[in-house]
């Protein structure tokens, strides 16, 4: 499987839970695409949100260096079908994917863009949920295919850099998917 086409299936794992020994405020959430407008008590939801569009503009084109900035080392990834993987699975793949091929001339290359829709935030201190619609628009020649994921991310925030330490995505199916 591509990086390509493993980011759908990278973005539909499953995460851990987060505990802390400490009390976190109450969470508060932004359902906003443009997250302008943090809630109160997500205070860096535009960060977060910011982190994840520039994630998947760098991942729509094999951005190795996005995927080494997004993921934390640590990282657990269960996909929708099960499969676990880890950080250095994806950049493994990222790189495997990035690197020149001979191609055969009729084959005519694939253009997947992916985009984040309903964007929530929610943040307890320096751990953060993000969930949001992945939407992954692939143009094959003239057709344009489109599928559709609910994720959910767990970060934290060291050094002063938020990472996903965790994912969760489900792919949609055909009759739950917006119009």
């Amino acid at each position: 499987m591509t990086p390509r086409h493993l980011l759908p299936f990278l973005l539909s794992a499953a995460f851990p839970f987060v505990a802390h020994a400490e009390p976190t405020p109450a969470p508060s959430a932004t359902t906003s695409p443009a997250a302008s407008q943090p809630a109160a008590n997500a205070p860096e939801a535009a960060e977060l949100t910011k982190l994840l569009r520039d994630f998947l503009a760098g991942a729509s084109r094999d951005d190795a260096a996005i995927h080494e900035r997004f993921w934390a080392d640590e990282l657990i990834y269960t996909g929708s079908s099960g499969r676990r993987i880890s950080k250095a699975d994806i950049m493994r793949d990222v790189r495997e994917e990035s690197a020149p091929k001979e191609k055969k001339e009729e084959e005519k290359p694939e253009n997947v863009v992916y985009t984040a829709e309903d964007i929530r935030v929610q943040q307890y201190g320096t751990t953060a949920i993000v969930a949001f619609r992945l939407v992954g628009t692939t143009q094959k020649g003239e057709k344009t295919e489109v599928a559709q994921y609910l994720n959910t991310g767990t970060f934290l925030k060291r050094n002063g850099e938020w990472r996903a330490v965790a994912w969760q995505a489900t792919k949609l199916p055909a009759e739950n998917q917006p119009k």
